[in-house]
């Protein structure tokens, strides 16, 4: 009898140790942790929004290209949510975390957490409102992209007449600098009247809902500059079912506002570098991790792009093909 017993326990261990040591931790959901530092934990707003899509991919590529296995998540710009899959990141003792963040303020804690856990966090595209938490926080130039949509938005309205912004959410620190380096520009031009200015949170529906009320207040309305495509998207939408010929302005250089510029839709948008900036950060963090210290400093901005029909046709995921 306890020959017997001996023999399943032994049988069960062989197969509790065949199970752990089969765990590959490739597929985004893996249970396992894997071999100590070659985690890089990827976390970025929904995939729903191509923008982030893109971030995923480009920064899971370039882990993997380097030898890391990954574990994608999306936080849906919910700090809580974002905080538990830090502490997930911190449990499997993950050797660094790339992460577009759910709110400047609201996510310096969970950073802080990893970089006590000794997990370097690596940021793109926005950053935080504390310095020495993440290792980099690495953003498109989102003034000097503002500066340059703001400017073909105003040749496009010929420097006059009456507009509406849409900004982006109040706690994401690029809806503020987006919405500063337009009127940096717009400003200037005593004939552009901003007769709105409303938040549509990033969000397409919300931003059709919002340029239909505008419209029915302000029919008159020449433009609108959006802070990003996902709201000039909406907004065009409203602009078409309104029957109105308006000029709709965005930022990013999503593959749709692209298209749409193709086929003389929205006019114009700014395109944000959004697969360099993850490849930089992947980078950054296979050299800390081999290092141990940055080899770059934490603040870091990669130059915008203007997207118009003159180069429209070039663009592709996000990037600009090189002439």
């Amino acid at each position: 009898m306890l020959r017997r017993t001996l023999l399943a326990v032994g049988a069960a261990s062989l197969l509790a140790l065949t199970a752990c040591g089969s765990s590959d931790d490739k597929s985004d959901d893996s249970g396992s942790a894997p071999a100590a530092s070659k985690l890089i934990v990827i976390i970025t707003p929904s995939p729903d929004n191509v923008f982030f899509k893109a971030e995923q991919d480009a920064a899971a590529a370039q882990a993997k290209k380097l030898g890391y296995e990954t574990l994608v998540l999306s936080h849906d710009d919910d700090p809580t949510k974002q905080s538990q899959e830090i502490d997930t990141a911190i449990s499997r003792k993950a050797a660094a975390i790339i992460l577009d963040n759910a709110g400047a303020d609201a996510s310096v804690a969970a950073i802080q957490r990893a970089k006590d856990a000794k997990i370097p966090t690596f940021l793109i595209d926005r950053e935080i409102n504390k310095t020495d938490v993440a290792v980099a926080q690495i953003v498109s130039n989102n003034a000097q992209g503002a500066g340059l949509g703001g400017t073909e938005f105003a040749k496009l309205m010929g420097n006059k007449g009456e507009y509406a912004e849409l900004t982006g959410k109040p706690t994401d620190t690029n809806a503020g600098v987006r919405s500063q380096g337009y009127h940096g520009v717009l400003d200037q031009y005593p004939d552009l009247k901003m007769v709105a200015q409303q938040s549509a949170n990033w969000d397409q529906a919300e931003a059709l809902q919002k340029t239909q009320t505008i419209l029915q207040a302000h029919p008159n309305i020449k433009g609108i500059i959006a802070g990003n495509d996902t709201m000039a998207l909406g907004a065009y939408a409203a602009v078409q079912a309104a029957k109105k010929n308006i000029v709709v302005v965005g930022f990013d250089g999503s593959p749709d506002v692209v298209s749409s510029i193709l086929k003389d839709g929205i006019k114009a948008t700014v395109l944000q570098p959004a697969s360099k900036i993850s490849e930089m950060a992947v980078d950054q963090a296979d050299a800390y991790i081999k290092n141990g210290k940055a080899d770059q400093p934490e603040k870091q901005s990669v130059d915008c792009v203007l997207v118009n029909p003159d180069n429209a046709k070039s663009v592709s995921n996000f990037a600009v093909a090189a002439s």
